[in-house]
């Protein structure tokens, strides 16, 4: 279960890459109530978008040249530059080296074998975020990846990460957490990208999920507010309601009301 206690190599942080920050902030504070706060005039247009005075993300406006739309899953480290190293080590690449973010933490963007990118914080005065694993909050995350082996390979070199196999009704799912820690840490899990079609179609990538009081209602706020929906709302037995969306400007993410935990 993701919480603010964060570790080694669990996610510490999420922003969204967006082609119209107003357009988004409307979007996020119509779906999640969240409220954005600007990182100030030196930040770049970068800020963050808040629930009860605390951080659920970050976000800033991104040009074409800079990609798509999108949002990005930040794991902790303790040491940026020696994060960036092993992931050229493991035959990932470095799309942006460890930097000082304005003594807040040092930050990089990176990709894996598969080319999914995603970043590392190594904190500062910033730990990370202020919520997590509660309503309208991050509290999971799953890599959609072509290939289940390579990808945990690659991120045990990285991080760390230990797997496990949770059998569900139709196959199995790899769950992570990292390591060293027990079961109740399992932040996310890694999917198989041929077993999507619809996901086969965008290619591999970090996929947030928000916990929310009711992802039905979740779904219908998203169209009425311009989204999209790219999996309607499921029941998956054992772990909760879930649904993937797109914000209007094309950045995916999924949202699920969980299931009260047992024992």
């Amino acid at each position: 279960m993701l919480t603010t206690r964060f570790v080694n190599g669990s996610p510490n942080w999420l922003d969204v890459g967006t082609s119209d920050i107003e357009g988004a902030i409307a979007f996020y504070g119509g779906l999640f109530g969240w409220r954005f706060l600007s990182a100030g005039p030196d930040a770049g247009g970068y800020g963050f978008f808040q629930v009860d005075g605390r951080t659920v993300a970050g976000g800033m406006q991104i040009t074409a040249e800079q990609g798509p739309p999108s949002w990005h899953v930040y794991f902790r480290t303790e040491d940026a530059e020696a994060t960036a190293k092993a992931v050229e080590q493991a035959k990932g690449t470095v799309l942006m080296p460890p930097m000082d973010v304005m003594g807040e933490g040092h930050m990089a963007m990176l990709a894996d074998k598969a080319g999914v990118t995603f970043g590392i914080w190594q904190p500062g005065r910033i730990k990370g975020l202020g919520r997590a694993g509660e309503p309208n909050s991050l509290c999971w995350v799953e890599l959609v990846t072509p290939d289940i082996a390579a990808a945990a390979a690659f991120y045990n070199s990285v991080f760390g990460w230990e797997t496990s196999a949770a059998q569900f009704p139709g196959g199995t799912y790899t769950c992570i957490n990292p390591a060293g820690t027990e079961e109740e840490s399992m932040f996310g899990g890694l999917v198989p990208l041929a077993d999507d079609p619809v996901e086969a179609r965008t290619g591999a990538y970090w996929l947030p999920y928000i916990e929310v009081p009711d992802t039905d209602a979740v779904v219908a706020k998203a169209q009425e507010l311009g989204g999209t929906v790219r999996m309607p709302a499921t029941d998956m037995e054992g772990v909760g309601r879930m649904a993937r969306i797109a914000d209007p400007y094309g950045a995916h993410l999924a949202v699920i009301k969980s299931e009260p935990r047992q024992g």
